[in-house]
């Protein structure tokens, strides 16, 4: 079917403003928190739906208001990931959800992250059905909504608007490495990982908020969709940009995150890992951050890279060897996913890797970021000047119900 008129010059709007969101990383107006309805149809608390995930744990933007995923249908969205209860229902289609809801949601954000092209049949007629709700359409894939005829046409027909999270600014407006990221005088951390989907954004964004409840003043630079629909202020999604623009836009973002915040700190969200043989964005994403300091997310127990189940997973020993040899930095903590493990594996990995890495070593869901600010606050001694008197005892505290908690546990594990 030919293109109308109308549906182009829809599209080239969409691309428009799909591009200066990107530009402006995702700069959306956060005055009024937006209603989200997240689809993740059998992926909810699995791997590939880790943006609906995410986005139940934290988002800037949107109020979310229900998960759709017909295989937990009636359960509570936190407790499924494992955490408290959020309120956040989780429904068995759109039908169910519209039902039960007392308005129709502003947005309805596609929360899978599947390795495959394109969405399947059945998917794009959800989508079509949302729209003729009244439903903004938000999308992290590299499949562009906004680009698809019919999604487009039926966009004009019902006056809303199609997001694509991940589509890269115009040519003229990337950028190159320049090398400004030695006037950067602040810290910069990248949290780096072993392998896709193990928890760095998680890390990055707990760590963010826990920084600034302290009184350090920190902000967060994106490098992937998600984190950018969470309401990150500065990045790009850097696997959807020209390899070759790669450096310099991770580059540009701490630049500019550094120059109009003035912050105390700069924390780089990972993607992957640089290890992993298939994908390039980590590399990039140490290149033009230069960090100076990595913070290393590592799945114990996961035993094959994700989606990948020839290719066995690295040990953090050799993520970190490979990490400093390559850049000019170090690891100065690592932080853990817990997926598959109760938590007496877990206490044994933090107590392994502390005796064994020397590194400050936890998890950052179960025991929060005490021993993250401890770690940066020793390489980076300015950082805790930053933190008020108050603070520091919450701080403490905290440190303190922690290890208590550890050695509760610690004494069941050596039973």
């Amino acid at each position: 079917m030919q293109t109308q008129p109308r549906t182009k010059n829809l599209i080239k709007n969409q691309e428009r403003i799909a591009t200066l969101e990107f530009r402006l990383g995702k700069k959306w107006n956060t005055n009024h928190k937006k209603t989200a309805l997240i689809y993740c149809e059998n992926q909810f608390g699995l791997v590939d739906g880790k943006t609906a995930a995410a986005l139940v744990r934290h988002s800037e933007i949107y109020t979310i208001v229900g998960v759709i995923d017909s295989s937990l249908t009636g359960k509570d969205a936190g407790e499924e990931l494992g955490e408290e209860k959020s309120g956040i229902p989780i429904f068995a289609n759109l039908d169910d959800a519209l039902e039960k809801l007392s308005n129709i949601p502003d947005f309805y954000i596609y929360g899978k992250a599947p390795l495959e092209t394109y969405i399947p049949n059945n998917e794009r007629l959800v989508i079509l059905e949302a729209m003729d709700k009244g439903m903004d359409i938000i999308s992290g894939l590299h499949q562009f909504f906004s680009e698809d005829p019919e999604f487009a046409q039926v966009a004009a027909q019902n006056g809303i608007q199609i997001k694509d999270i991940r589509k890269p600014p115009l040519l003229k407006d990337l950028h190159l490495f320049t090398g400004q990221i030695s006037e950067v005088n602040v810290p910069v951390i990248a949290v780096l990982g072993t392998d896709c989907a193990c928890g760095k954004m998680t890390t990055a964004v707990e760590l963010n908020k826990t920084l600034n409840n302290l009184g350090i003043k920190s902000v967060l630079v994106a490098t992937g969709q998600t984190s950018l629909m969470q309401g990150a202020r500065y990045g790009v999604a850097t696997d959807a940009l020209i390899s070759q623009f790669v450096v310099g836009e991770v580059e540009n973002s701490v630049v500019q995150a550094f120059k109009n915040e003035s912050p105390d700190i700069i924390l780089v969200e990972g993607q992957s890992a640089i290890s992993h043989p298939a994908f390039m964005s980590s590399l990039g994403i140490l290149k033009g951050s230069m960090p100076d300091g990595i913070i290393l997310q590592h799945p114990p127990a996961r035993k094959f890279r994700c989606d990948f189940p020839r290719l066995a997973m690295p040990s953090a020993e050799s993520e970190i060897k490979l990490i400093e040899t390559i850049a000019k930095t170090k690891v100065v903590a690592i932080t853990l996913s817990h997926e598959d493990m109760d938590d007496h594996g877990v206490l044994k990995v933090i107590e392994d890797y502390e005796k064994r890495l020397q590194l400050p070593t936890t998890d950052v869901l179960n025991y929060g970021c005490q021993k993250l600010v401890q770690a940066l606050s020793k390489n980076f001694p300015k950082l805790e000047h930053k933190i008020t008197r108050e603070n520091y005892k919450i701080l403490i505290n905290g440190k303190v119900q922690a290890d208590r908690h550890l050695k509760d546990k610690n004494e069941i594990v050596h039973a």
